[in-house]
């Protein structure tokens, strides 16, 4: 007689497993952790997602939905493209805010040549698909926006929304803060971000920052 399936179980083995996987990845870990950590055995694990790997497939796939799904959000908009860049600033800085640990753990298994072997191509298409990367190029004919090449206005991005949570821990021990006083540099520093990039790729915008002082 086969089990039935229990969502509940279910669950609590993705919910244990995304722990583990954050905190080992991929190739560090094992299905007996993850079921350690679960509070179950293997057998009831594997019967539940077949393998580690198809388990990190979903764990994984979940994240990097999470990751992107502001992105698109605002990409999708009909906005001006310089409003879609500052809410997309919002926004990411909101969720990373809330799971820093996010972008770590996604940029790692990416680069190991030693993980689950996820093919991302269609996720990342999403992007292209937004049709913000042909709104780059529009606004920088029309001389709207600063005339840089599509790679470094994503390196950009990418640099100042995640590093101030992927280095927070140097950070917080170089400055000697505390998480609550490094919480309240990351408010700041979002202003400060924005203000900086907006202002750089839209060198004629006519908008106001109001940077926060200490």
């Amino acid at each position: 007689m086969k089990l039935k399936a229990d969502s509940s179980t279910e669950d609590k083995i993705k919910e244990a497993a995304k722990q583990v996987f954050i905190a080992k990845g991929f190739s560090g870990c094992t299905s007996r952790e993850i079921a350690k950590a679960a509070g179950m055995n293997v057998a009831l694990v594997n019967y539940y997602f077949r393998s580690k790997s198809a388990l990190f497939k979903i764990i994984f796939e979940a994240a990097m939905g999470d990751f992107l799904l502001s992105m698109l959000e605002v990409f999708n908009t009909s906005l001006p493209l310089e409003e879609k860049l500052r809410n997309y600033l919002d926004r990411e800085y909101q969720f990373l805010t809330k799971y820093p640990e996010i972008p770590s753990f996604i940029i790692n298994e990416m680069g190991r040549k030693d993980g689950a072997n996820i093919d991302n191509t269609a996720v990342f298409k999403c992007i292209e698909h937004t049709g913000i990367f042909e709104e780059c190029k529009i606004e920088q004919k029309a001389g709207r926006m600063r005339e840089i090449d599509i790679t470094s206005i994503t390196l950009l991005m990418m640099s100042n929304c995640q590093f101030p949570f992927m280095g927070a821990a140097v950070i917080k021990q170089v400055h000697g803060i505390s998480d609550k006083q490094y919480d309240k540099q990351l408010v700041q520093h979002k202003q400060i971000v924005t203000e900086m990039l907006i202002g750089y790729l839209f060198p004629k915008s006519q908008t106001i920052f109001q940077t926060t002082k200490k």
